[in-house]
């Protein structure tokens, strides 16, 4: 586009994760003219799905809360909602192998009380703590309520250090605190920042009854991160390139942006930087960030998958959390990915740093007779297919003092923005993160543009 066919309303979003569509979504939906880059063959980041065989198999599992009123804004702008409902009312079973079988289910859910008693009966009944472990743990709720997430200084304490502190024994931090924060932080207690292990406590177990009612796609990511995703964009009149990876960004004289992709330059009024941390570092033009070294250090953390195709049904729950092995959480994944004989599990390992690199066939020596323990329908089924699927850098790593790393959606370059589930969101690096990042990143733009706010973008803001 020449200068003289500038119409002061451009954007380029470079990246199409759940960030970079979101961003998109919401400039388009302000009239702003947007170009989306992304450097795969498909849209939606590190949710996605691949073809294995004649089955639809996701990278990972990925849930999401009731509490998430970003994402969820995200499936009804695509139109996904239904394809990825939410429990009616929190309910996880949780099996404990060290128990006898026949003693060794039990549940984590909630009752139609207000907080904190809708988990009373549930923790009051919880067979995998003691009396006085039950009683600890709800004490030390009470203390996690009453903790002030603007305070930064909890950002520097470690979570397994104030569980201590508070009481809390060995087993409850396995067989409660770990079992759910883990799986939404990608870190074990004493490796998490007291300040993103409050966070996820206190808006999704103590904010409201509902809050921690699970949702998850009942079809593939690809369906719902991709597919329904690039139909909007394309509905909202955005330009999709993917296999189009960027080069670099740079001022012009007259304070747009130029885009370099092989063989095209793209100008533009507003950039938006939606890509890991450690590319963007490599991207930002010198000057964007006051430390821009401090993107290079946050770190990363690992989650390993480990996909098992049965020739028959082991498994008669949609997913249950496991104590007392290595397994942590198994889904049944059957009718997402299209198998029409048999079942389909997938083992969703977070914090998986000692495994990530390890051979397929230890994996299997290691999690095939665990699945036994725990299913004793598995003891006789055929195993017809055993894969791993590996995300190396799945999430960064919320360490204690990753806050002051997270730098905000604007930059010190007018016109330049940051999203990624990996800057100040306030959340740990799930799906909400990521669509709260495109939309700070969107609203920092529009209002440098001069452009209103789209209001069905915020609508999730009032309902949060």
């Amino acid at each position: 586009m020449t200068d003289g066919q500038r119409s002061g309303r451009d954007a380029v979003v470079i990246g199409g994760g759940l960030a970079g569509i979101t961003a998109a979504l919401a400039l388009a939906d302000a009239g702003v003219r947007v170009t989306l880059l992304e450097g795969r063959p498909r849209l939606g980041g590190l949710a996605f799905s691949f073809q294995r065989g004649e089955l639809t198999v996701d990278n990972g599992q990925h849930v999401y809360l009731r509490c998430c009123t970003a994402y969820r804004w995200f499936l009804d702008r695509i139109e996904g909602t239904a394809l990825a409902p939410l429990q009616d009312r929190l309910d996880v079973p949780v099996l404990d192998v060290t128990r006898p079988e026949g003693r060794r289910l039990g549940r984590l859910r909630r009752d139609a009380l207000p907080v904190p008693l809708h988990l009373g009966r549930s923790l009051a009944t919880y067979p995998h703590l003691s009396l006085a472990e039950r009683a600890g743990v709800g004490r030390a709720a009470l203390a996690l309520k009453g903790l002030d997430l603007a305070d930064p200084s909890l950002d520097a304490q470690d979570f397994g250090s104030w569980l201590t502190a508070h009481g809390q024994s060995a087993r409850a931090v396995e067989a409660l605190w770990d079992l759910v924060g883990v799986a939404t932080l990608n870190a074990v207690a004493g490796d998490a920042s007291l300040g993103l292990a409050a966070m996820v406590f206190k808006t999704g177990l103590l904010s409201d009854p509902g809050a921690a009612d699970i949702g998850w796609a009942h079809v593939p990511l690809g369906e719902l991160h991709d597919r329904l995703a690039r139909k909007a964009l394309d509905s909202a009149g955005v330009r999709t390139e993917v296999r189009t990876r960027v080069t670099s960004i740079s001022t012009e004289d007259n304070g747009t942006w130029s885009v370099q992709v092989p063989g095209e330059t793209l100008r533009a009024d507003a950039v938006v930087v939606a890509v890991a941390q450690g590319e963007a570092a490599d991207l930002l033009p010198e000057g964007a960030l006051d430390t821009p070294e401090r993107l290079r250090e946050i770190g990363t953390a690992p989650i390993l998958n480990v996909h098992v195709v049965y020739d028959r049904k082991v498994l008669d729950k949609p997913f249950f959390a496991a104590l007392g092995t290595p397994v942590q959480w198994v889904f049944d994944r059957t009718a997402a990915s299209g198998l029409r004989e048999g079942q389909y599990l997938a083992l969703s390992q977070s914090a998986a740093h000692e495994e990530i690199d390890e051979p397929v066939a230890e994996l299997r020596r290691r999690y095939l007779p665990e699945l036994e323990r725990l299913l004793p329908l598995a003891r006789g089924a055929e195993v017809k297919d055993f894969f791993v699927t590996r995300e190396r850098t799945a999430t960064f790593a919320p360490a204690p003092g990753v806050g002051r790393l997270r730098p905000g959606a604007r930059t010190k370059a007018p016109g330049l923005y940051l999203a990624g589930a990996w800057t100040a969101t306030g959340w740990p690096a799930t799906m909400e993160s990521a669509v709260r990042s495109g939309v700070s990143a969107a609203d920092a733009a529009l209002a440098a543009l001069g452009r209103p706010r789209p209001a069905r973008l915020f609508e999730f803001e009032e309902a949060a």
